[in-house]
């Protein structure tokens, strides 16, 4: 409810002796008008109604009465008092009561309205600030204990609001700094020292003359809370449209730290505190959108918000921690490379010898953050290989779910749980109806272990047929069904009930992918076998492929081939097994399983990898007979697979896939940077084929066009400077010359179009 012009014409007149022209200014929360005296002074008149707490008004002019007498009192407005020495005038009018103040005009410019900040004008932010927060230690007012939305410090209050962001990628973004608020920065607040704070520096509330500040205004929204969040608020502001925000930070947290020392645990926490401001801000902003709001107060800094917000997490946590640390001159948190050579060799001494490591220079994880990853040096890569994490590192939802469970119970399968059965009803209703019954286990590997002695039981037979070249896992039996390890260094060689068919290789084999009968003549191979077997009174227990080849050289298979190769099987009394432990949940874009990409139903399907976003779970689903027959006596028992943390992980990665569309996503993200890959094609001889489906992609890199001779090592020095400029990506096939392309499904097309700017970049400067 606002006063006229009239009524506040003859209050001001009234009480103030003032009289002039007065013109309506925009507000966030209160009535605002600018008054021109007859003599050209201006006063800005404020005006609060009953929603309004008058003992925080008075605080308002408390506080400002007090900086008064500060050395930022020249950038602090004065309160008019009435002329009964009123310093707020409530009137009662159609009985409401309305809050008066009237404050002088404070003159500059905003500095919203700047478009360039040099550093001079950043630093005198931080100094402003300090020396303001120094006066304040001594000020006090019991009004200002409250709880507040934009109190940096509850953050996790817009959390309820994070339903009304309908993008699900910035959803998800906001989601995940949350989560990091309440891991890292909740635990902390306690610690830290509170202050009587202006809580609201924002680049509408500060004044610029002759590129410095000159003002602050508004101090509605003050509080008392962690000293660190008036820097942090005032950060965050500073930090919006700058393609270098954080060195802005930096400039304002240094001038700050000259005038009000800051401690070492309040600097640590800025990165997460700018986060959290954020985040409360697009939370409102939504929230304010579902009320259908017409206040362009409420929207005016969400686009800038969201760009800092994806600006932030690229930049390691670990980086904003040192910058701020060098800003406030204190000890640097990041170790030399001394600490990587005292940690390998301790690696070393207690862990297994052939455990690889990857890279020629060796990286210390230490985070991770959706579809990138921190090391301990404070360098940011986008993670381009990790298909574990397949909704992405640390996501929030997924993070969440599992943190409650565990604190609420853990066990094994032998009591009732909602959880159990819940997830299998989930899980196979992204089957075909005749893959109906589960057992979880807790790796693919064990998976494959499971379903060759679920084979073998039903089948009566022992032999099993795989492709050359192919990876089942790492268990005895899965290592007997693996050529990629029996084959290789250290391996023993194949057993006799292994029998190896022919990779299915569109780029090297005898038949290419642009050969329509390519499958055909690939599964016609499977007849030599089957002939073999059959000689000696034999038949083969099980067929097992990953129904896209990994270690194979992340290759499609020809169109057909599962549907030749399964009939052969079947007529053959074999059961058909597809490994999905790589490729399944919706990374192949156009289908939930690689399987139906081949128009095929397997009587066995194998999970693993990324069916718990990295936790370990992995499940065997197979047909009602075939689970019939298995049910011979001898009880399954497995002390982990199906625990209710399990269970509700899997449950909370199908939901992330579903409410988030990342089967769509990876099809749509995929498709474009296949086409970016085969773009680059032309200009680098090197690149002898790109493929793949949905973001399962392999690029080929040869040195020969007609001999395909594998470019080894020069794969691995591509890898070496791309992983050096920020890429993460990892080499496969039988000659170790395919760029292996799996990301989290969160990876995005700004991802996908920087990797191959940067992958172009880097075979230039190598000359391929």
């Amino acid at each position: 409810m606002y006063l006229s012009v009239p009524q506040l014409s003859s209050i001001l007149q009234q009480h103030f002796g003032l009289t002039g022209n007065i013109e309506s200014l925009q507000g966030y929360d209160e009535q605002n008008v600018l008054l021109t005296t007859t003599n050209n002074q201006l006063y800005i008149c404020k005006v609060a109604s009953n929603e309004h707490d008058l003992f925080f008004l008075e605080a308002q002019v408390a506080i400002l009465r007090f900086l008064q007498e500060s050395p930022v009192s020249k950038g602090i407005q004065f309160v008019l008092p009435t002329v009964n020495n009123e310093y707020v005038l409530t009137v009662l009018i159609d009985d409401v009561h309305y809050h008066i103040r009237v404050l002088n005009f404070l003159e500059g410019d905003f500095l919203v309205d700047l478009q360039n900040h040099s550093t001079s004008l950043l630093a005198s932010i931080g100094d402003f600030l300090g020396r303001m927060d120094k006066s304040l230690k001594d000020f006090k007012h019991p009004a200002m204990h409250r709880h507040y939305e934009w109190d940096i410090s509850n953050a996790l209050d817009a959390s309820p609001y994070l339903v009304h962001i309908s993008n699900p990628e910035q959803k998800r973004l906001a989601a995940y700094f949350l989560l990091q608020f309440e891991t890292l920065v909740l635990p902390a607040l306690s610690g830290l020292r509170k202050a009587y704070i202006h809580n609201d520096a924002n680049d509408y509330n500060l004044l610029v003359t002759d590129d410095a500040i000159s003002g602050l205004i508004d101090f509605g929204d003050m509080v008392y809370a962690p000293l660190i969040n008036n820097l942090a608020v005032a950060c965050t502001y500073t930090m919006l449209h700058k393609e270098d925000p954080l060195t802005a930070a930096k400039e304002v947290v240094k001038a700050y730290n000259h005038q009000y020392p800051l401690l070492e645990k309040e600097a640590d926490l800025l990165y997460y505190l700018v986060a959290g401001r954020l985040c409360i801000s697009v939370a409102r902003a939504a929230y304010n959108r579902s009320l259908d709001s017409s206040n362009e107060h409420h929207f005016v800094t969400e686009n800038a918000a969201w760009k800092l917000l994806y600006q932030l997490i690229q930049i390691n946590p670990l980086r904003a921690q040192q910058a701020f640390r060098e800003a406030c001159g204190m000890p640097s948190c990041i170790q030399g490379g001394d600490d990587h050579d005292t940690l390998m060799q301790r690696r070393k001494q207690r862990v297994g010898r052939n455990l690889s490591i990857s890279y020629r220079r060796k990286l210390k994880i230490e985070k991770g953050a959706l579809q990138y990853l921190y090391d301990d040096q404070g360098n940011t890569y986008v993670d381009c290989v990790n298909n574990v994490s397949h909704v992405g590192h640390c996501h929030p939802v997924v993070v969440k779910a599992m943190q409650q469970q565990l604190a609420t119970l853990n066990t094994n399968t032998r009591y009732l749980n909602d959880h159990l059965v819940e997830y299998a009803e989930m899980l196979t209703a992204t089957l075909p109806s005749k893959l109906s019954v589960c057992y979880f286990t807790n790796s693919g590997s064990e998976a494959n272990d499971l379903a060759i002695r679920m084979s073998r039981h039903f089948t009566g037979q022992k032999d099993v047929i795989v492709l050359d070249h192919a990876y089942h896992g790492t268990s005895t039996t899965a290592i007997e069904m693996s050529p990629y390890k029996f084959d290789g260094k250290g391996g023993f060689g194949r057993q006799p009930y292994i029998h190896k068919a022919m990779n299915p290789d569109g780029y090297r084999g005898p038949y290419k992918i642009a050969d329509p009968e390519a499958g055909a003549k690939y599964a016609a191979d499977m007849d030599r076998i089957i002939a073999s077997l059959q000689a000696e009174g034999k038949a083969p227990a099980a067929f097992i492929c990953e129904t896209l080849l990994g270690v194979g050289g992340q290759i499609p298979l020809p169109a057909g081939y599962l549907a030749a190769v399964y009939n052969k099987i079947r007529k053959a009394g074999g059961i058909c097994i597809a490994d999905e432990v790589q490729v399944g949940f919706g990374r192949v874009g156009e289908a939930f399983w690689g399987f139906e990409l081949q128009d095929v139903v397997p009587d066995i399907v194998v999970m693993g990898k990324p069916i718990g976003n990295g936790h370990p779970l992995a499940a065997v689903v197979v047909t009602e007979e075939i689970a019939n027959a298995f049910n011979n006596g001898m009880e399954y028992f497995n002390t982990y697979g199906g625990n209710p943390v399990s269970m509700v992980t899997g449950k909370a990665v199908l939901q992330v896939i579903q409410e988030e569309g990342l089967q769509a996503h990876a099809w749509k993200t995929g498709n474009h940077l296949l086409g970016k890959l085969r773009a680059l094609m032309p200009k680098h001889a090197i690149m002898g084929d790109v493929r793949g489906h949905g973001l399962f992609i392999g690029v080929e890199l040869i040195r020969d066009h007609q001999t395909l001779e594998p470019a080894v090592p020069e794969i691995d020095d591509i890898v070496e400077v791309m992983k050096e400029r920020g890429f993460l990506l990892s080499t496969d096939g039988p000659l170790n010359n395919v760029l292996k392309i799996k990301p989290p499904l969160v990876f995005s097309k700004a991802n996908a179009d920087a990797m191959v700017t940067m992958l172009d970049q880097v075979m230039t400067d190598l000359g391929y």
